[in-house]
């Protein structure tokens, strides 16, 4: 059967919720690159209907697209070829079932196509040595916003004696949940009102600027005291804008940066 490739062209800060609003209006997979978004579509899918829809979702204008036709074994390899495997740091590997991880590193698979994060996504390769730097083993970690759950996933291989994962959006809680097992680790996701009551030694979030001004109180609360919040997905030019946010509780730093993004963390006092 022959597919097709969309390429879309879409600013930065808008890759990843048209990426998930491209998901569920039914593209096959999806890929971010440097160019934009890449989504691959059944012949049968009209290309304008489905952008526009997923537009719609994200709340955006429909960007502008071409297009090309796929054979079946093109499909495979493109799919493929889209998402490398990732290294981060000296303990952590990142990649799909077809990929063969190299000795002595902590192995997280995830395949695409199910919800938003592969490591493909500079903010989501930033949490991720974040996380690879910091957790220890034995902590308390809260995924906030977890796409895929490879966030949680990672933080559960790095030897956290608890993750929760958690996302306002059903599919991905579910989808979180299928490749935290199918990885062999616990991690809980829930919606957030089905969080427990709990206090974190480390809060991850990798949304957007905006909600994460939005979810300060929350997530300051959620962080343990002399705990670590890190927040991802946040463009250099809204960094201080978000840690203004933050202020009255945890004192918010620009921890590291790749492409334009930047990851801001600190500890809660």
């Amino acid at each position: 059967m022959p597919w097709l490739a969309v390429s879309l062209e879409v600013d930065a800060a808008l890759a990843g919720p048209l990426s998930d609003a491209l998901l569920e209006a039914g593209a096959q997979s999806v890929a971010l690159d440097a160019a934009g978004v890449s989504a691959i579509l059944e012949s049968h899918q009209d290309p304008r209907v489905l952008v526009a829809a997923a537009a719609r979702s994200a709340g955006i204008e429909a960007p502008g697209y071409t297009t090309r036709k796929l054979a079946d074994q093109d499909w495979v390899r493109a799919s493929q070829a889209q998402f490398a495997p990732l290294e981060v740091g000296s303990r952590l590997w990142i990649g799909a079932h077809w990929h063969r991880p190299p000795p002595g590193r902590l192995v997280v698979r995830i395949d695409p196509g199910l919800a938003f994060g592969t490591g493909s996504h500079p903010s989501t390769r930033l949490a991720l040595i974040d996380l690879e730097s910091g957790i220890r083993g034995g902590e308390r970690v809260l995924d906030y916003g977890c796409g895929s759950g490879i966030l949680a996933i990672a933080a559960a291989r790095l030897g956290a004696a608890r993750v929760d994962a958690t996302d306002i959006d059903p599919q991905a809680v579910q989808t979180a949940a299928q490749n935290a097992a199918a990885n062999a680790v616990r991690v809980l996701a829930a919606a957030p009102e089905a969080l427990p009551a709990a206090e974190y030694d480390c809060v991850i979030s990798n949304i957007l600027a905006q909600p994460l001004m939005v979810l300060a109180p929350l997530l300051a609360a959620r962080t343990a005291r002399g705990g670590r919040l890190a927040l991802s997905g946040i463009l250099e030019s809204q960094a201080s804008e978000v840690a203004a946010a933050y202020a009255p509780w945890i004192a918010l730093a620009p921890v590291a940066t790749e492409e334009g993004w930047t990851l801001l963390a600190g500890e809660r006092r």
